[in-house]
């Protein structure tokens, strides 16, 4: 059992002493002393573990606190990053090829070694994840750098051995900001490769926003194959970047339709791409709902919000006064605050 299910166990933990006291209080349950005895003793038995073996929150301070913590860890992670970014290029140029290779080199493993030094020695985990995200900033300057001295040509390929490390560290270390970082560069690669194939330069591949359709499929089926149950999290966040690389470049292709692959007129793009928008943010939140996936629901409503406050921006912003227009707003919000108790109810196991 990691931290974060340790964590999840003390917020159980505490939500049934909470019931407990109040179906006491109702007349409802009453433990006899000693059934109560042993179950406090088993809490006690358990709490003890988990903060001598991992750090825990065991109050409402401490997970305040830990907040704190995970923000400082990140800032200083990218603090870092960027004085070895400025660091390298303040003094690159004193250097040979053959000291900048080894110093490459050097930073590169010894960020890594520190990373896997820090797991096995840091309960917490902050510190870990400081080393982890500034080990892969420094592979991705390091192989930027490399590729310089070389005079190799940029190319897309590049993103391969960043996934690769993300994806190591992500799954070594239980850290889901590592493993963000590489289903953003899967999700670029897939996107590159597939404008290669259709005759652009992989450069241009924000161009035509449906080269990351294929992405999305590819990552949204992944949590299918692949078992996530040791890494609480994970799965979900392969989910929402799916949906992210399908509803960004939809949105896109609602106002742009000149850059679609589609033989049609720019104006019937564009309306194809608005319908198309909605009919997968509402399936999406049916699926969600029916399936448990709470991230799933969640990222299709907000961007079926978004779809749909665009929408009427673009229709009904020149040709209402602005009283009529944000009354208008004003209604739709109404209508949708139902729309979403009802779903909620259903969601609950009541009737539309």
């Amino acid at each position: 059992m990691n931290a974060e299910q340790a964590q999840q166990r003390l917020g159980q933990i505490e939500a049934f002493r909470q019931e407990l006291k109040q179906l006491q209080a109702d007349n409802v349950l009453i433990l006899e002393p000693g059934q109560r005895q042993q179950v406090d003793d088993h809490h006690r038995h358990l709490l003890q573990h988990f903060s001598t073996t991992l750090d825990i929150d065991a109050d409402e301070r401490s997970r305040q606190l830990s907040l704190g913590m995970r923000a400082a860890s990140l800032f200083g992670a990218l603090a870092l990053a960027a004085s070895l970014f400025f660091l390298f290029h303040q003094f690159w140029g004193l250097f040979s090829e053959v000291q900048q290779v080894v110093i490459l080199l050097g930073t590169t493993l010894g960020t890594f070694g520190l990373t896997i030094w820090l797991h096995g020695h840091d309960r917490s985990g902050y510190y870990t994840k400081l080393a982890a995200l500034l080990a892969f900033i420094a592979f991705v300057l390091n192989l930027s750098l490399a590729g310089q001295i070389f005079n190799i040509t940029p190319s897309d390929k590049a993103l391969i051995p960043w996934a690769m490390l993300a994806f190591l560290l992500a799954y070594q270390c239980n850290l889901r900001l590592l493993l963000a970082a590489g289903l953003v560069c899967v999700g670029g690669y897939v996107a590159a490769r597939v404008g290669a194939f259709g005759g652009g330069y992989w450069l241009s591949v924000g161009d035509r926003p449906e080269n990351f359709f294929p992405s999305a499929l590819v990552l949204f089926c992944m949590p299918l194959v692949i078992n996530h149950e040791r890494f609480p999290g994970f799965a979900a966040l392969y989910r929402v970047f799916a949906l992210l690389f399908v509803f960004l470049p939809v949105l896109v292709l609602s106002f742009w339709g000149e850059s679609s692959y589609l033989a049609l007129d720019a104006s019937a793009v564009e309306s194809l791409y608005q319908y198309l928008g909605f009919v997968l943010a509402g399936l999406g939140i049916w699926l969600g709902i029916r399936r448990g996936w709470r991230e799933v629901s969640t990222t299709c409503m907000v961007f079926g919000v978004l779809f749909l406050y665009t929408k009427l921006f673009a229709w009904w912003w020149e040709s209402l006064p602005k009283y009529l227009f944000f009354l208008a707003l004003g209604a739709i919000a109404v209508l949708l605050l139902v729309l979403m108790q009802r779903l909620r109810r259903y969601s609950a196991g009541g009737a539309l």
